[in-house]
């Protein structure tokens, strides 16, 4: 835990991957070394590992779920016809994170949410095919507590040279994370919004507009969320058969 968190994670981590004590003691994490072979066809995953561990903020889960966000490659690699794919590798990597910090007595409630993380990691990428509002709700549901560390993981999940590249992710994250707040501000007062709107105010109580309607629409709003329509006509009906 000292190495993840220290100053310069990326370096304390190649150390102790030349030391031989990553192999000792994560060789799930160990594995991911695939050489300069250039048959594997793609980036070094290791390195990148290493590199986007040491670039994430310090925080523990963050740190620990960017450690193990690809550990389901090695096991998932499949080649055909030169191209190479990691398919569900993320689903094999929770399983793999939670054996892994299981192992290493990690408290049982920071296994469970690293594992979570990882599972989760992948779906990001596809936030640029275009998401409905439904799907930023989703995402952003399932994760839950962990909305924060994963939207960081996705943004320095990126270990590309090229500036665009970056700036482009960045952008990306930043917009999903404002979507998400905003459509959280939405549900809200749509929760907090009364079942009745003027119009039907007026035609359930055979009157028109006037100060009767804004009595009757703070009557429903003083009942706070959860107020039902049916509710809400009975609560009207009484109100208004109440008046003198």
């Amino acid at each position: 835990m000292c190495i993840l968190l220290s100053s310069d994670a990326e370096a304390a981590l190649r150390d102790a991957h030349r030391s031989g004590f990553i192999h000792k003691w994560l060789p799930e994490i160990s594995d991911l070394d695939m050489g300069d072979d250039s048959s594997h066809l793609h980036k070094d995953i290791l390195a990148h590992t290493f590199m986007v561990t040491g670039s994430t903020p310090p925080r523990l889960r963050l740190r620990f779920a960017a450690l193990f966000h690809d550990v389901g490659k090695p096991v998932t690699r499949h080649v055909d016809d030169r191209t190479v794919t990691f398919r569900h590798h993320e689903v094999a990597g929770a399983r793999l994170t939670r054996r892994c910090l299981e192992r290493m007595e990690v408290d049982p409630t920071l296994t469970c949410e690293v594992a979570e993380l990882v599972g989760l990691s992948g779906r990001f990428h596809g936030y640029r095919d275009g998401w409905t509002d439904a799907a930023v709700r989703r995402f952003a549901r399932d994760a839950g507590p962990l909305l924060e560390d994963l939207l960081d993981l996705a943004r320095y999940d990126c270990t590309t040279r090229h500036a665009f590249k970056r700036r482009q992710l960045n952008a990306d994250v930043d917009e999903l994370a404002a979507r998400i707040r905003t459509l959280a501000r939405e549900d809200t007062l749509r929760r907090e919004r009364p079942a009745i709107n003027g119009e039907q105010v007026m035609a359930l109580l055979g009157i028109g507009s006037g100060p009767e309607v804004g009595q009757a629409l703070a009557l429903l709003s003083s009942q706070g969320p959860g107020f039902g329509f049916e509710e809400c006509e009975r609560l009207l009906r009484d109100w208004w058969d109440a008046k003198p």
